[in-house]
């Protein structure tokens, strides 16, 4: 018996916070591989994807431990991904100015293409919530908020 059919069926749960638990882990697990491969068309992974837009975000060059603190997946190896990014010339690493042992971060033209690419597809990875009207949406958020605290 599949996951998603287990948990169709209230009696396979004890209660029904169980059966919520169940239902949210497996929501993580089928978001999670829909961004695998939504991103996948772009040559890049959803923590690739958050650096590039801190670095667009931000208003000057920063260094990767800014970018860890900044990224809503804090990744110990910031580094190795930031020079896999570079690699790839989606970001411009440069000595700091102000200190020659750091190195700050910049998204390049190559990034800000690729960020404005994936903007425009952002509809299509969107469509998982059109069936839900705007309270149903208010719902959902304030309870995943209510879950997390």
């Amino acid at each position: 018996m599949n996951l998603e059919k287990a948990i169709s069926q209230t009696k396979a749960f004890k209660t029904s916070q169980e059966k919520a638990m169940v239902n949210t882990i497996y929501t993580y697990i089928w978001l999670r591989d829909k961004q695998k491969q939504f991103f996948k068309q772009f040559d890049i992974t959803m923590q690739q994807f958050n650096i590039l837009r801190i670095l667009r975000g931000a208003k000057e060059p920063i260094s990767t431990a800014v970018i860890r603190e900044r990224m809503l997946d804090r990744a110990s190896d910031a580094s190795r991904m930031v020079d896999r990014m570079e690699k790839k010339n989606l970001v411009i690493k440069e000595t700091c100015e102000s200190d020659q042992r750091k190195i700050d971060v910049s998204i390049s033209k190559k990034g800000l293409a690729l960020l404005n690419r994936i903007d425009d597809k952002m509809l299509d990875w969107q469509k998982m919530t059109m069936n839900l009207n705007k309270k149903e949406a208010e719902q959902l958020s304030q309870l995943l908020d209510k879950m997390r605290s």
